[in-house]
């Protein structure tokens, strides 16, 4: 049967029949004391830990506790339980399934996968300790970090089979004979003579059967629906418009509502005049809100017209107010006083530089990066709706953290966690944006203004603009020593704010030790340079910012391989070549060697084209990119971006593609055109038209190869993101001979 896995009796409990004739199966094994998410949903003195699988007279219902962003983890995580189930893919029901301590992510926290793999330094190590200390006080639920495959490959495998092995035991029972005898297929068990007995009327006596200590999972080769690009399960519903998202939630008697906050974001509301707002057409009540004001009327348009009459008297941001200000705060921190970590310390940089400065060969080359900061831009703005009602508050709602949304609503409505209910929809877009559960909490207070009504919040797309919780802006200051053709010394240093220290704050949660998403991307770099030291400096609290696509990772990628293409051309060696040599990591080279020969790289090109090259290590996956470009009248034209990466098992290889060229595309926008700017504390920027994504008509042909060198199970739900601006900036310098140091690059070019 392949491979094993072990269930201890007292941490796999099955729940008798649920409401509707339901059982729920599960494994759990983090903490047995953790209340069971589907507990209310189940009968007195049921019991069902960590589910994933519920069963009742509708069929099979597949749990797949991340949040569905577009990215399809909700068809890769219903394959790992339906593949040991043993269920038809066709039959199955996926959903989400409310929030809950038993689906904690631990890959991401405990284990920390953001760690690269070769990441075994002291600090690494300590940070890993903290964070599993935090984690079994405040276990996340938590969408993120490309860890959801990671975290669920084996939890969800398991689930499904034990779940399988209970419906074959009770119908072993049911039918008198040994379980040896009986075999599954596709929602039934089936007895030698071809008697049939679906798992819908095995439940109820599969909830009362006793596991074993170990249950068979299927080895490789046996499986049909892992390995295989499958259907995506919400796809008929987003094809046809009938899927519901966030903003398409209705109930009966609803209330509509927007906000309006101090555009200096976290400063406060000193005082406010309503009475224009309030002597509009349809307008209910106006709700002051800890820095700003709340409009509730009879439809979203009605709010949104409302909130703009109302006369806001803001206070000044407590942090500096102008993008110039933002910067030299940057750039100030970068003092031993503002160390933040130092994850790497290879050899000794300072002598190998100081040596090389002396003899002037190798020569040592000197460069200062920067990043701006950059808004996640969801297609779909925030919004949720919340309804207080009978003793308890349901919100329905898109979020990358749903049990810090349900707590901190219910400590603003005053209620128990349990007394709130949070049902988590499809989203249009989160790349991490969804982690704050800002919105959310105004929706709960304006259900408490709106006691027994449902209220639907939704801002507008300017207020989603300038209320975004920002990815921080970066400065980097490199120095390398060339020697021969190879790299001989490399620091790097990299100031930017805590991402870790300002979201952690807002959910109640301490920031513990250094900020290690400063310097990642940087420090855990794969390159045999026998002199490299990484330095990261915390910039002091500054205007609120958050996690974004692949984080520091989205910078750190652009400084290092822009710098490492510098120190290439300063040493007169092939970019790709160079790289070879210095990769001490196998599946890097391989990935780095597959999209040279996939890119043709080293065959000649055309005056006026160019190809940059660039590598990254993100989330422990190996990723090379190859961006080819022509030099127009109109400007640069992105042609063409090869992709080579390495998962290490492939479970869906259609979406994972997918996964890769949307990381690209995202990647791309930021690259050309992301930039937030500001004055006096305020975004200048409000809407798509100046904070422009890539449009179809500049979108190059992608091509992508995935490779895969076994475990360990990776995801690549960030990793197309840090490469490709690099890769870009030094096609640029190919065709052109421009080095560009800065992002956006279209401040520096035009593109067509």
């Amino acid at each position: 049967m392949g491979k094993l896995a072990t269930i201890a009796r007292r941490t796999f409990l099955i729940g008798s029949a649920a409401v509707a004739g339901g059982v729920a199966f599960g494994v759990y094994k983090f903490r047995q004391e953790a209340p069971n998410p589907l507990l209310d949903e189940l009968p007195q003195g049921a019991t069902a830990l960590t589910p994933y699988v519920r069963i009742d007279a509708q069929g099979v219902t597949l749990i797949t506790p991340r949040a569905e962003m577009g990215q399809g983890i909700h068809t890769t995580l219903a394959a790992l339980v339906a593949e040991e189930l043993d269920v038809a893919w066709d039959s199955i029901r996926v959903e989400h399934g409310p929030p809950g301590a038993a689906y904690y992510n631990r890959a991401l926290v405990e284990h920390n996968v953001p760690f690269s793999d070769l990441d075994h330094s002291t600090a690494a190590e300590a940070m890993r300790s903290a964070m599993r200390v935090m984690a079994k006080l405040v276990p996340m639920q938590i969408t993120g970090g490309s860890s959801n495959v990671a975290d669920l490959f084996d939890r969800m495998r398991v689930a499904g089979a034990a779940a399988r092995f209970a419906l074959v035991a009770a119908a072993a029972q049911k039918l008198g004979l040994k379980a040896a005898q009986l075999k599954t297929d596709n929602g039934h068990v089936i007895a030698p003579d071809g008697r049939r007995l679906t798992y819908v009327e095995l439940a109820p006596a599969a909830a009362a059967i006793e596991l074993p200590a170990r249950a068979p999972l299927k080895a490789r080769e046996q499986w049909r629906y892992l390995g295989q690009s499958m259907p995506r399960v919400d796809m008929v519903g987003k094809c046809t418009g009938t899927a519901t998202f966030g903003i398409d939630v209705r109930l009966p008697d609803m209330v509509f509502a927007t906000v309006r906050m101090n555009p200096a974001k976290g400063a406060a509301l000193v005082k406010f005049d309503a009475t224009a707002a309030k002597a509009m057409r349809g307008v209910l009540k106006v709700v002051e809100l800890p820095g700003g004001v709340a409009v509730i009327a009879d439809n979203t348009w009605r709010a949104f017209q409302a909130v703009q009459a109302v006369q806001c008297d803001w206070a000044e941001p407590g942090y500096p107010a102008s993008t110039m200000a933002m910067m030299e705060a940057i750039v100030a921190s970068m003092t031993e006083k503002s160390r933040d970590s130092r994850l790497r310390d290879d050899g000794d940089v300072d002598e190998a530089l100081a040596s090389a400065t002396v003899s002037a060969v190798p020569a040592v080359l000197e460069a200062e990066y920067r990043v701006p900061f950059l808004a996640h831009a969801t297609m779909e703005p925030m919004n949720a709706v919340a309804w207080l009602h009978d003793g308890r508050l349901d919100i329905w709602a898109g979020v990358q953290n749903p049990t810090a949304a349900r707590d901190l609503a219910a400590k603003v409505a005053g209620l128990a966690a349990t007394q709130v209910h949070l049902h988590v929809m499809l989203m249009g877009g989160g790349f991490g944006r969804r982690l704050e559960p800002d919105f959310v909490v105004q929706a709960a207070q304006l259900a408490v203004a709106m006691a027994g009504k449902p209220v639907k919040l939704t801002w507008r797309r300017e207020e989603d603009m300038a209320q975004d919780f920002y990815r921080p802006a970066a400065v980097a200051r490199l120095r390398g020593a060339t020697e021969g053709k190879q790299v001989r010394a490399l620091d790097v240093r990299v100031a930017s704010s805590s991402v870790a220290e300002s979201n952690l704050g807002r959910i109640g949660l301490p920031a513990l030790g250094p900020d290690r998403l400063i310097i990642e991307g940087a420090y855990d770099q794969p390159y045999g340079i026998a002199h490299y030291r990484a330095t990261a400096y915390r910039t002091p609290a500054g205007r609120p910012v958050s996690y974004t696509r692949s984080v520091g990772n989205s910078y750190n990628g652009f400084f290092i391989e822009s710098f490492i293409d510098e120190l290439a051309a300063q040493a007169g060696a092939d970019p790709v070549q160079m790289r070879l040599e210095l990769l001490s990591h196998e599946p890097s080279r391989q990935v780095l060697s597959a999209v040279a020969a996939m890119s043709g790289w080293g065959q000649p090109l055309a005056a006026g084209r160019g190809r940059g090259v660039a590598f990254h290590l993100c989330r422990g996956v190996p990723v090379a990119q190859v961006v080819e470009i022509t030099v127009t009248q109109q400007g640069v034209k992105i042609d063409k971006v090869f992709v080579a990466v390495d998962v290490g098992t492939a479970l869906d290889p259609r979406n994972l593609e997918a996964q890769v060229q949307s990381g690209v595309i995202f990647g791309l926008s930021a690259a050309l055109h992301g930039e937030i700017s500001f004055a006096k504390g305020a975004a200048e920027q409000s809407n798509f038209h100046d904070y422009p994504v890539l449009r179809m008509q500049q979108a190059p042909r992608i091509v992508v190869k995935v490779l895969e060198s076994g475990d360990p199970i990776r995801g690549v739900g960030e990793i197309g993101v840090p490469p490709v601006a690099p890769a870009l900036a030094n096609a640029i310098f190919h065709a052109t001979g421009t080095r560009i140091r800065e992002l956006p690059l279209g401040k520096h070019v035009d593109f067509a």
